[in-house]
């Protein structure tokens, strides 16, 4: 599993599914590996940004540059570990984990009402004004009770987002 045109060992996959928490099927985790090496151009066993970006429905989604970051340089086993996010078997809490990390836009395990503000730019392009997008999340925040000064927690992300209403059902097709 050293370089991207090495072959995959029952070792190496039952190691990378135990590292995904068995949420991909030994055949997901080959065809994974399939597409990883499609992606690794450079056969240097690690995929970078511009590497990822060559995915049509990556590159296109509003939030690519952001997810970006948090791709550039892995290699299979944790390129594995950050799809399982997505996975059809990944938890709720899974899912919020890696919502939190888009949102955390500097990296320091809080996110504050200017990095929603950030992603929410993102989001939402020129659709709406910088005045409407801070009285919505003002809105949102206050509903939600936080306010702008609140710095918010991965806690408070599963508090939000963990609750029953809420579906996140964003899956990526393995083969």
């Amino acid at each position: 599993m050293g370089t991207a045109t090495s072959k995959l060992t029952q070792y190496d996959i039952e190691e990378v599914q135990q590292h995904c928490n068995n949420l991909f099927s030994q055949q997901e985790i080959v065809s994974l590996y399939q597409r990883f090496c499609q992606l690794d151009r450079s056969s240097k066993g690690f995929i970078f940004a511009d590497e990822f970006l060559s995915v049509p429905e990556f590159s296109m989604n509003l939030l690519s540059q952001r997810l970006v970051k948090m791709v550039d340089g892995l290699n299979f086993k944790d390129f594995v570990a950050f799809l399982s996010a997505f996975s059809a078997k990944a938890s709720m809490k899974q899912k919020i984990e890696l919502i939190f990390k888009v949102y955390d836009v500097d990296y320091n395990g809080k996110v504050s009402f200017k990095d929603i503000l950030e992603v929410l730019r993102d989001l939402t392009g020129s659709y709406m004004s910088d005045d409407q997008r801070e009285e919505v999340l003002n809105e949102v925040m206050k509903e939600a009770g936080y306010t702008r000064e609140s710095l918010l927690l991965l806690d408070d992300f599963i508090k939000i987002l963990g609750n029953p209403g809420v579906k996140m059902e964003v899956e990526v097709p393995v083969d």
